[in-house]
């Protein structure tokens, strides 16, 4: 597998490659959906790049940022595992020469649900992906369903700017008691976990937003949100200090 840590390195590595060429994004702290990711573009591609980058341009709370999971040795490790041929891993100042003075903004979509709640967020990841784009070149990217209004925002985008790019979704994968995997799953303690795993079900069982946010505030969870939006019942809780977000379909 080629490291890439550079924009150089990264062209470098990227030329000659074999297509078509799948492209994985995520901020590290892998886990089995990511793998799930990578399988899926190692299965359709002829070449899979992935990239760790923690972008602090997502993060409204600094806190947050601090707080994010980082094992950049083990994620090598795992995407070598994986088969994944070039893995690009850059400083904030590789993807933003210009800081932050150039970025993506869309004005309906970023300000609901998780957009409401983290301003600025959907800028970052909207910015993030664009640059990664066209950095990697890739034929097809692929994303994780359990970031459902992510997913939607991207997709969009791509086809705002013509990108020459097709958005892959991957269904969400979750552990035997049915929380959606997450990075931030590692900030859960014992008890936490617990209250994690009333969430999916909860969200998965209720009859209505309505219900799941009744019924997961009476089971002392702290609710953000829960709303029913494109098809999906979305939710965000904080259960031990971590937020957690999930969605299924409406209606089930």
């Amino acid at each position: 597998m080629i490291r890439a840590e550079t924009v150089a390195e990264l062209r470098s590595g990227r030329e000659g490659m074999a297509g078509p060429v799948g492209f994985v994004p995520t901020m590290g702290a892998l886990h089995a959906g990511h793998l799930a990711l990578i399988e899926r573009a190692r299965e359709e591609c002829e070449t899979v790049v992935g990239s760790v980058f923690v972008n602090p341009t997502q993060f409204n709370d600094p806190a947050d940022l601090r707080a994010y999971p980082r094992d950049p040795d083990t994620d090598l490790t795992t995407m070598e595992g994986a088969g994944v041929d070039l893995v690009f891993t850059p400083t904030p100042a590789a993807i933003y020469p210009h800081l932050y003075r150039y970025r993506v903004i869309e004005t309906e979509l970023t300000r609901v649900l998780e957009g409401a709640g983290r301003p600025g967020h959907f800028d970052g990841v909207l910015s993030v992906v664009l640059r990664l784009l066209n950095l990697v070149g890739p034929d097809r990217v692929y994303f994780g369903e359990k970031d459902w209004q992510q997913l939607t925002l991207v997709r969009e985008m791509a086809e705002a700017f013509f990108l020459p790019v097709e958005i892959v979704a991957v269904a969400t994968v979750r552990d035997e008691n049915g929380v959606a995997l997450s990075s931030r799953n590692r900030n859960l303690g014992a008890r936490a976990y617990g209250g994690a795993v009333e969430f999916a079900r909860i969200l998965r069982e209720a009859g209505s937003a309505e219900e799941a946010r009744a019924a997961l505030e009476a089971h002392g969870i702290d609710v953000e949100y829960v709303e029913e939006r494109w098809g999906r019942r979305l939710a965000a809780v904080r259960v031990g200090g971590v937020r957690l977000i999930d969605n299924v379909p409406a209606g089930t």
